[in-house]
């Protein structure tokens, strides 16, 4: 018998994304979004703080660190960014961190849903 190592598969799909969120719908757009990123394994970029790093830092692991969440944020943030209208993301590109955008989006959403 040949047993084979577990090899985690990615959970979502590309054609399991939310559907582009265009203003209407916002707790179910928020839900799914939320669900997609965990899947990918991105949400955690949603509610940290980048790590910090003095510019003379010659630790190449704590270097390490900050390039893979310098990587993940961004991919986090375009996710996010690729699933809004385009009148949306002109909006939002100009957020830094995916958890700035992510904030902003609620934080101007819920003002709206209120108005």
């Amino acid at each position: 018998m040949v047993v084979q190592p577990h090899v985690a598969q990615p959970v979502a799909a590309q054609g399991e994304r939310p559907e582009k969120f265009s203003g209407t719908e916002f707790k179910r757009w928020h839900q799914k979004m939320l669900f997609y990123l965990t899947t990918l394994n991105l949400a955690r970029f949603l509610s940290e703080e980048a790590p910090v790093v003095s510019e003379g830092e010659t630790d190449t692991q704590k270097r390490a660190a900050m390039d893979a969440w310098v990587h993940g944020d961004f991919l986090c943030r375009n996710y996010i960014l690729n699933g809004l209208s385009d009148t949306l993301y002109n909006v939002y590109s100009s957020a830094k961190t995916a958890r700035a955008l992510w904030e902003s989006w609620k934080r101007n959403t819920r003002q709206r849903m209120l108005a």
